[in-house]
This record gives structure tokens, C-alpha cells and sequence, in this order.
């Protein structure tokens, strides 16, 4: 069974168990029911126990921590370099984004300044991995309530996308693309890689994203699974610090490539006075799992205008602004053709001396699919960082699961979850 129902005496007493049970005393017909770790509808392990007044939900009380990660603690353990084998394992819907968050706090606290190639280049990976992120959640958001044919609208367009990450990094799933001040190589072919993309966003995604709408945006069963369903006001949004798509759909008007601007969302990124990037940030006023569908498809066409404003603006130049500095791996003929070159590889490999950073703790934040993720990195000199603490915006944004469920029907739970598109891996600590 993909879940357990059983008489409340059944369960072990643990302090919401016991609070239930006190309930129950008051209430007898009230059940418990252990949703998750391993269902199918919640796309991750995690647990939920409900309780139940027949098929309405009275509480909620989620469960976290079944991957047992430790990722904060690992960052004490690595270089500012080799962390982001872990970063991009946290949001592994888009882990292209979580490279490009962690190493843009990084260069914060070291004060580098990347090149004007690197932004463009970061900006439209980060905009692919926000693709690639909703078409999981738009494209989920029919399968969990018995639809099929829309998921496979979205994932055929995210297997495109694996394909494009791969060229510029070298895998499919994990890229681990980014390094202090750049990334660990350049585009093989920049001319196939602007085709790529160019096929990517004006011939499949357009089309895909289409085929979604006609699909679901009129459909009935879709509309009233979701309409009013879960909602949350503005005020109560912003008290529980949602960010992303769940807290623009109840009307809070926050995305950090606006109000924060980095990367090409800011003037000047080129040093000789391009403006930024022109977008809109998708509003709505409702907040309930409807607007957050609604909300997500229309930021996939905003990214598809932001990538079409720079793939053919990519400047020349080293993608690297440490590649005449100590920060980084040199290339293999400066190893073998010059005495600082080994010297060089030397200290960042063999002798594990890595690079000395400043003693000072800093805070950096980009707009990822699900909403602000942000790193807080205190360095104490050495090659690791002395401290590391993220803001995963999963984590912030699955706190208000138990508000959103209360008082709708059990079959309501999948709608919800799949609205907040949770990803368990940002949940561990």
C-alpha cells in the first residue's frame, strides 16, 4: 500500500502522536494517516502525518531529513572548488542553478569580479535550469492528478535540456560547471551551442509549452482540482518569508533579479554600459495551486525571452577571470611548458594548499525556480570555509504545507504538494 491507515492507539507516542491521541479523546473518529516517505505522489521521500475527520484533513505535520545529507556540514570539509559537487545535489531538479548561486557567493566574499563572457553565459544556464525546473512541475502538475499526456509534454523538452548542459559541462545531470571566477572550461563550440539553444527555445519549447496550455488551461477536472485549492494571502506569504513562484501567486512582489540585481539582470554587466535584461515578473493575486500553475508558465516564457535577449550577444574573451591567477587548475600546457604552471598545480592539488581566502563572513542570494536561494559563507582564511549556511527556498516554502492542507479533502494533498514543486534534497540539513 502506498500508504498506512491505521487507529491512532497503533502509533508510537511521539509528541504529535500524543497530542492526536488527545485530540482523539474529544474526537474518536479522527484517524491517523502516515503519508510518504516512499509515495508516489509526493516526488520525494518525505513523510506527512495527517490527521482525519473522514476525508478532510484537521493537521498536518511534515517530516524531514530522510536523505541524511549533511550538505552545511560537508562545506567545512571541502574547498570553495569541490563544494559544488554538493550544491548541485541539493536542487537536483536544476543543478546548474545551485553552481551558479554557491560560486556568485563565493566571489562575493573574495571580491572577484567575473568577466563580461561568464555572466552572459551564467545567465542563460541559470534561465535553462529555471526551464528545466517548472517543465517538472507544470508537467507533473496533470500527472499527480491522473493526467498523463502533460508530463510527457515537459519531460520530453527537459531530455533537450540535459543535452545542452551536457555539452557545456560534460554531464548530463550533476554539472558541477562553475569554479571560482568562471567555470571549469569553456564552450566546446560556441556556434553549436548557440544553435542548441536557439533550436531548444524557439522550435521545441514554444511549441511544448503550447501543447501544455491547450491541454490543461481550459480543462475542467485540472481547473477544479486546483482553483482555490491551498490558498494563502499575500500578508500570510510574506510573513512566512515565501519567495519564488508560491509567493508571487498570492501578489508578493519580490524576485532578486529584480530587486537584487546580478549577473546581466544588472546594468553596466558588461562594463561599458549594456543595460540589463528586460523581463516581467509574473504577478497573480489568488494564491492558491491554480496561480502557482499559471505563474510558472508564464516565467518559462519570460526566461525563453530572456535567453533569446543574449544568445547572440555572447562577447569574446576568456570565460575564466582567474586564468593568469592562483585560483584555479592550469591548463595542461602551462603545466607542462612552464615552471609556474607546475608550481601552480603543485600547490591547488598536491600539496592541498587550495587558495587563501579572506577572514569575513558574507551573505549572496539568486532568483532560482522555487525562489531565493542563498548562501552565507564565513571564512576564516583557509582553503574551506569555516562555516557555510543555506537558504534553500524548498525548505522555507514547504514550512506552510501544514497551513495550505488544513481543512481540504485527502485527495487535495497531491495537488497542493505538486504546487509548492518541494525537492527533499533542499530540506536535509
Amino acid at each position: 500500500m502506498p500508504f498506512d491507515l491505521q487507529p491512532a492507539e497503533a502509533f508510537d507516542l511521539d509528541v504529535e502522536t500524543t497530542e492526536y491521541l488527545d485530540n482523539r479523546a474529544k474526537a474518536p473518529d479522527r484517524w491517523l494517516l502516515n503519508f510518504g516517505p516512499q509515495h508516489p505522489a509526493t516526488h520525494t521521500t518525505l513523510r506527512i502525518v495527517l490527521e482525519l475527520d473522514g476525508e478532510r484533513v484537521v493537521r498536518a505535520v511534515p517530516h524531514i531529513g530522510y536523505l541524511h545529507s549533511g550538505f552545511e556540514k560537508l562545506a567545512e570539509h571541502h574547498d570553495f572548488n569541490q563544494y559544488v559537487c554538493t550544491v548541485s545535489r541539493m536542487d537536483y531538479a536544476s543543478p546548474i542553478s545551485n553552481d551558479i548561486a554557491w560560486h556568485g557567493a563565493v566571489e562575493h566574499l573574495l571580491g572577484v569580479e567575473i568577466t563580461p563572457r561568464c555572466k552572459v553565459l551564467r545567465t542563460i544556464m541559470a534561465e535553462i535550469g529555471r526551464i528545466q525546473n517548472h517543465l517538472l512541475c507544470v508537467g507533473a502538475a496533470a500527472l499527480d492528478l491522473g493526467a498523463f499526456t502533460g508530463f510527457l509534454y515537459g519531460f520530453n523538452e527537459r531530455e533537450f535540456i540535459y543535452d545542452i548542459v551536457e555539452y557545456v559541462s560534460g554531464q548530463r545531470f550533476h554539472p558541477d560547471w562553475t569554479r571560482v571566477g568562471g567555470a571549469w572550461r569553456d564552450l566546446p563550440d560556441e556556434e553549436v551551442f548557440k544553435r542548441m539553444v536557439k533550436t531548444f527555445i524557439h522550435e521545441r519549447m514554444t511549441k511544448a509549452l503550447g501543447d501544455v496550455e491547450n491541454l490543461l488551461n481550459s480543462n475542467r477536472i485540472f481547473v477544479d482540482r486546483l482553483a482555490g485549492v491551498g490558498s494563502i494571502s499575500r500578508e500570510d506569504a510574506a510573513s512566512w518569508c515565501l519567495s519564488g513562484p508560491v509567493a508571487r501567486a498570492s501578489g508578493v512582489r519580490r524576485d532578486v533579479r529584480k530587486d537584487s540585481p546580478y549577473l546581466c539582470y544588472a546594468d553596466n554587466w558588461d562594463g561599458q554600459g549594456a543595460e540589463a535584461v528586460k523581463f516581467h515578473v509574473p504577478i497573480a493575486t489568488t494564491g492558491d495551486s491554480l496561480a502557482r500553475y499559471h505563474v510558472r508558465v508564464e516565467e518559462i516564457k519570460q526566461s525563453i525571452h530572456i535567453i533569446d535577449q543574449l544568445i547572440d550577444r555572447i562577447p569574446g574573451g576568456s570565460i575564466d577571470s582567474t586564468a593568469d591567477g592562483k585560483m584555479r587548475i592550469p591548463k595542461e600546457g602551462d603545466v607542462y611548458g612552464s615552471i609556474e604552471g607546475s608550481i601552480q598545480l603543485f600547490e591547488l592539488v598536491m600539496h592541498n594548499r587550495g587558495f587563501v581566502t579572506p577572514v569575513g563572513e558574507v551573505y549572496s542570494s539568486m532568483e532560482s525556480a522555487n525562489g531565493e536561494l542563498g548562501y552565507f559563507i564565513v571564512g576564516d582564511g583557509s582553503k574551506c570555509p569555516f562555516r557555510a549556511r543555506c537558504r534553500p527556498p524548498c525548505f522555507i516554502n514547504f514550512s506552510v504545507f501544514a497551513k495550505l492542507i488544513e481543512g481540504h479533502q485527502l485527495a487535495d494533498m497531491v495537488a497542493v504538494l505538486g504546487s509548492l514543486n518541494i525537492i527533499a534534497a533542499e530540506l536535509d540539513r
